[in-house]
């Protein structure tokens, strides 16, 4: 499966589940480490462990088993870590205070 497809199927996962303010964001060109950044919010605890889950079932049926994941115990926020593809599903305070879109968006080049 290749990166694109593995974010797509990220992507369904979450919003199967109706998962909140979803985003990709393609890193490639900033970092060797993954090939995409998939962001979405739940609205509780239970809800963000519930999309996480989802992302971890969708992708093992795939056979692209997680690499990682953690935070699952507090649900404040979750990263399932699938390789070419990082999930951060966090509540919105968390995700409003670690604010990981700004943190990878491109910056203005100057003219």
């Amino acid at each position: 499966m290749n990166a694109e497809e593995l974010r797509d199927l990220a992507l369904a996962a979450l919003e199967d589940l109706k998962g909140v303010n979803v985003v990709s964001i393609d890193v490639r060109d900033r970092t060797d480490v993954t090939d995409f950044l998939v962001v979405a919010s739940g609205t509780s605890n239970r809800h963000v462990k519930s999309l996480s889950d989802s992302v971890i079932e969708k992708a093992k049926k795939a056979d692209a088993r997680p690499l990682g994941v953690e935070g699952q115990e507090g649900a404040e926020w979750v990263l399932v870590d699938l390789g070419d593809v990082v999930v951060h599903v966090m509540l919105p305070a968390t995700r409003d205070f670690y604010d990981l879109e700004r943190l990878w968006a491109v910056p203005d080049r100057p003219g």
